[in-house]
């Protein structure tokens, strides 16, 4: 018998695949049961969860910092106050008056202090255009008058848009005086092929050469056109010309990495070449057996024979002399995932969408070119220059950024492919340090089946430049566990699980407990993928984050970062302080899992509860293992009564337990269905990964429960908390202490729980 969630919510719901809301039942949903899907009225929207790396690389590109281009100048409020004037009296001002009045407008400028700049551009990254509550706050914080702050800010963007109008326009002129030179060697080239007075070939090749003559005019035509497209873009942007209020909007809010769009210069005629060269390796690689795949007896992993791939597609370092010594990675998975071919197709085209379908493994994504747009809804046969930051989720393995090429085609009438290249000259474009990994053919064959489900084939190949990687995580890096096919498919399988359950309509009294209407579940289900979003972004090793490290005094290697929060609405206002440690556990990963998401078991590690009883009382499953689940906890206490949001998340590779104490009214209106993307969190949690170790079993027997040996765990422990309610506040001593004893005393408790004390 079903819950009554007959009240639909008021709100559009913003979803990573943005698709109408589908009228599910989830009894026996999985088991290929028949699934009536039918449009709801309005979208299934998700809220974005990772605002501050939309933009890609921007601090990297377009950041003109206050410290490198010099201090700026301010005028103080009489000055403001008069600034209109300024012109009439020059102009209309004789002899003594005139000179007064000039000196009296003049005498007040002043700089800025390093602090006040250092606070406006922290504010400026965030907020180009502050409101004027921001401003009033700022400039409190400040001592500066209001108006000082708003010229401030008016001057920056001012500043940054003259710059990249520059920038622009030197690409843009750089541009066509290549097709010039290209448009002059057609006309030699035609010339030579011609008599000057006719026309006719002068070879004896006549047909020949007047086809090529032909192919040479319309190639010409082409660029004569790209030519005029050009003058026209440049006069817009010419030195001096006003810039429109839409034009300046427009300028702000689009990515730091569009504004490079076309600084490689590439052919992009070799990239379609290379683009369709991969695109059949990695039809080869997906559908291959033996003897390029071969499967591991011990592990049932498929493992890439090198020999046999090098006389297939050739080695591609065999022309690297020089290069540093580079490790492979492969990896093949397929699996059935739960969504209809075009939505997922759509999800990887669009850069913010494919992000925020694997939260847990990409912390920056930015689309750099587009070389070609595509046809149609589905964009196919699209070309786009990509760059992404892969990370673990801990500040003990150091990121890779890739630049590649994304080759988007449907391959037939049930079949698309998604194949991702590296590409040299693109990287022969760029510094040394961020070409520690490339991309050779990698990506996914998609295979539309029925009842809304896709059957995916995912290859992954790496060339990685070796590094130094903690002891503890060398193995399941080593090995391509971490970056792997296995990973990255598993994390797709959950988040589309996650959508399923997300848009249902129909949902069995067992998944969902202790919410009365289908408006709470989603909003609670939101707020939860958004907690967990911020989790995964706030404990990576990504450049987001400068960690320190400081060793506790029980031995745990713990990393703290510290950020200020100035108005993000998701995020408590102050002085934030996150702590991190990674640990190794004689426990598996399943059993860690079970333990840490267990709210009958959570006083025994959970310092928070003091000891006293914890109580679940909602409930909301959120894929088909039980342990995907969105849990409301009470914990009861002497002191106060306290309400905390968890997310439980496992897949085949990774399980996650994220939770954030909540204020109590504010999460009964979400239980009631409101708006929940304003509600402050702060999550902590637990990230538990396989160490990677997959041996033999040590005896052989036909008893199911002893053919496995599975080894131990990566348990990664993050806590977060808010130092001071002041942005301006700065990192003490004790708060480092504080969160030192907490992730130790933690820890101790979940050895101690677990028996394995002497690990």
């Amino acid at each position: 018998m079903g819950v009554d969630m007959s009240n639909p919510p008021n709100s559009h719901i913003k979803d990573f695949f943005a698709s109408p809301a589908l009228s599910l039942s989830l009894a026996g949903i999985f088991r290929g049961a028949n699934v009536s899907h039918s449009a709801a009225a309005g979208s299934v929207e998700v809220e974005e969860g990772d605002e501050g790396s939309g933009g890609g690389r921007r601090e990297e590109t377009v950041e003109i910092s206050s410290e490198t281009s010099g201090p700026m100048r301010s005028r103080s409020d009489d000055d403001l106050e008069g600034e209109g004037e300024h012109d009439e009296d020059d102009g209309d001002g004789d002899g003594d008056d005139a000179d007064k009045n000039k000196k009296k407008k003049r005498k007040k400028y002043h700089r800025h202090t390093a602090e006040q700049i250092r606070e406006m551009e922290a504010l400026f990254k965030e907020s180009p255009h502050p409101d004027e509550k921001q401003r009033q706050q700022l400039s409190k914080q400040l001592g500066l008058a209001p108006r000082q702050v708003k010229f401030w800010f008016q001057n920056r963007r001012t500043q940054i848009k003259a710059i990249q109008e520059r920038h622009e326009n030197s690409l843009l002129k750089t541009e066509m005086d290549k097709l010039r030179e290209e448009n002059k060697t057609m006309r030699e080239t035609i010339n030579k092929a011609c008599c000057p007075n006719c026309g006719t070939a002068t070879t004896s090749r006549g047909t020949a050469l007047t086809t090529e003559e032909q192919q040479l005019r319309i190639e010409n035509a082409k660029l004569k056109a790209e030519v005029e497209k050009l003058r026209v873009v440049i006069g817009k942007y010419s030195p001096g010309a006003t810039a429109s209020c839409s034009a300046e909007n427009d300028q702000e809010n689009r990515s730091s990495l569009d504004f490079y769009t076309g600084i490689f210069g590439l052919d992009k005629t070799r990239i379609t070449e290379i683009a369709n060269q991969a695109m059949e390796e990695l039809k080869k690689m997906a559908t291959a057996g033996e003897p390029l795949w071969i499967r591991s007896v011990e592990t049932g992993r498929e493992i890439l024979n090198y020999d046999e791939y090098t006389k297939e597609f050739g080695s591609e370092n065999s022309s690297n002399n020089g290069r540093p010594k580079r490790s492979i990675e492969a990896s093949r998975e397929t699996r059935v995932v739960f969504v209809d071919l075009p939505r997922l197709v759509q999800s990887f085209m669009d850069v913010n969408r494919w992000k925020e379908m694997f939260p847990c493994l990409i912390s920056k994504a930015a689309t750099v070119d587009v070389i070609c747009n595509g046809e149609g809804a589905n964009r196919n046969g699209a070309v786009q220059l990509m760059f992404a930051e892969v990370q673990m989720l801990t500040p003990m393995v150091p990121t890779r950024e890739v630049y590649f090429v994304r080759y988007c085609k449907q391959l037939n009438a049930e079949q698309w492919a998604i194949v991702d290249v590296s590409i040299d000259k693109v990287e022969d474009n760029i510094d040394a340090s961020l070409v520690k990994c490339r991309k050779r053919p990698s990506g996914c064959i998609i295979e539309d089946k029925s009842n809304g489900h896709c059957k995916v084939i995912w290859v992954e190949h790496l060339e990685c430049q070796k590094s130094a990687v903690h002891t503890m995580f060398r193995t399941v890096v080593h090995s391509g566990l971490a970056f792997g096919a296995r990973h990255w498919i598993a994390t797709l399988q959950l988040q589309c699980e996650r959508l399923v359950f997300f848009m249902a309509t129909n949902v069995p009294t067992k998944d969902s407990t202790g919410v009365a209407t289908l408006a709470g579940r989603k909003s609670i289900l939101k707020l939860a993928q958004r907690m967990t979003w911020s989790f995964c972004r706030a404990i990576g090793a990504s450049s987001y984050h400068t960690w320190s490290k400081v060793s506790s005094k029980t031995g745990e290697d713990i990393r703290i970062s510290s950020r200020k929060n100035l108005n993000e609405p998701g995020e408590p206002v102050g002085l934030i302080l996150c702590a991190v440690s990674s640990v190794w556990l004689p426990v598996p990963p399943h059993i860690l899992f079970d333990f840490l998401r267990d709210e009958a078991r959570r006083n025994e590690w959970d310092i928070m509860s003091n000891g006293g009883p914890v109580q679940a009382t909602a409930n909301l499953a959120k894929g088909q293992d039980r342990g995907n689940a969105v849990t409301i906890l009470k914990m009861k206490s002497k002191e106060n009564n306290m309400w905390v949001l968890q997310d439980s998340c496992t897949n085949a590779y990774e399980s996650m337990v994220i939770y954030a104490p909540v204020d109590t009214n504010g999460m009964q209106s979400v239980i009631n269905g409101c708006d929940s993307s304003n509600l402050a969190i702060l999550p902590s949690g637990f990230s538990i990964l396989p160490d990677g170790h997959e041996s033999r079993p040590l005896v052989i027997t036909s008893r199911q429960e002893e053919k496995s040996t599975e080894g131990g765990s990566l348990l990664t422990i993050a806590f977060q908390i808010l130092t001071n309610t002041s942005p301006t506040a700065k990192l003490t001593m004790e708060s480092v202490e504080s969160v030192n004893a907490l992730i130790s005393c933690t820890l101790k408790n979940i050895k101690t729980s677990l028996q394995c004390e002497d690990s």
